[in-house]
């Protein structure tokens, strides 16, 4: 049941458009998207982004063609992508992933850049500053590992008396860092023991689990990456089957069986950076377009999965819930 609307809220190559686009009139512009999901996966974040150009009158296949790329959860073919669309003289590229905006950066600083980051952009190199952009990219960030802290919390009131937390997290993402540190100071506040676990491949997946029974963990946090959005199925299913408490960075999760999750939309992110990419398109420059900070956030929960693990939701938590799935 729907509690209440939220305003918001990524993330890629293994077939590249058809050549159609190539076929399209000289005078049509190009987009080109860098996604970290696989084709199938994307198509959501695709669907959404195309409504945000669409919004300036940009139709697929009509008045402007899009090329995406995708990178099926391995970082280590962004770059390539990113070198391809620039070859490709495409009029903008977008990327809703933290290595996607940094490998556009690293291979152009003339053609625009629109982007989904989930660190501080500054920080990252992307832009001189949030209300001035001043290069050729602009975009939306999350600053992501800040909501860890939160979903640490989250499980506290869930799990009153709360000690021994496991976190999932990918070394290859670019926020793991942020991530890591910003849990293990959430938890020093909460008094609670965090045990780290770098996952970057299925078999990673398994040896983490079975490392929590020694262990001990009493509940779970799954940071955000591409890796393991792609693999959500089978993270809740292994959480389930190990009687252990998760939460989760995004809804997506909690749809395929997870127990709660709570995070930004980045369907609704990936919209605003085809709303930007059609402004660039209608003359706008980056420069001068300011970096958005999403302000609303979703916490999702799962009853299903709530009644599986014999809990009971506390009533506070409950009156946060943005939706309740049955």
């Amino acid at each position: 049941m729907r509690r209440r609307a939220v305003i918001h809220g990524a993330c890629s190559v293994a077939l590249a458009r058809p050549l159609d686009a190539l076929a399209q009139p000289a005078t049509m512009p190009v987009v080109g998207y860098i996604g970290a999901l696989s084709r199938h996966e994307g198509r959501r974040f695709a669907d959404a982004f195309q409504r945000g150009l669409a919004q300036f009158g940009f139709v697929d296949g009509r008045t402007v063609a899009i090329e995406y790329r995708w990178a099926d959860g391995r970082y280590d073919r962004i770059p390539e992508v990113a070198a391809e669309l620039v070859r490709r003289r495409v009029n903008v590229i977008c990327t809703a992933n933290n290595a996607g905006a940094l490998a556009a950066k690293a291979a152009t600083s003339d053609i625009p850049i629109v982007f989904v980051v989930g660190l501080d952009p500054v920080q990252m190199g992307l832009v001189s500053a949030f209300n001035r952009p001043g290069g050729n990219a602009t975009g939306i960030s999350f600053m992501a590992s800040a909501l860890e802290p939160k979903r640490l919390e989250v499980l506290r009131d869930l799990l009153p008396g709360l000690q021994r937390v496991a976190a999932l997290v990918n070394p290859d993402n670019a926020n793991a860092a942020d991530h890591v540190g910003d849990l293990q100071a959430a938890a020093r506040k909460l008094a609670m023991q965090l045990q780290v676990l770098s996952v970057r491949n299925a078999a990673d997946i398994e040896t983490a689990f079975v490392s929590l029974k020694p262990q001990r963990a009493d509940a779970i946090v799954v940071t955000i990456d591409p890796f393991f959005l792609l693999q959500r199925e089978r993270l809740a299913d292994l959480a389930a089957r190990h009687a252990l408490p998760a939460i989760y960075p995004l809804r997506d999760f909690v749809e395929a069986g997870g127990l709660l999750s709570y995070g930004n939309d980045l369907t609704d992110a990936t919209r605003l950076i085809g709303v930007l990419a059609g402004r660039i398109l209608r003359g706008a420059k980056p420069a001068d377009l300011p970096v958005q900070q999403p302000t609303a956030f979703e916490l999702v929960i799962n009853l299903k999965a709530v009644k599986a693990l014999g809990l009971t939701i506390p009533p506070a938590i409950l009156a946060q819930a943005d939706e309740v799935i049955e």
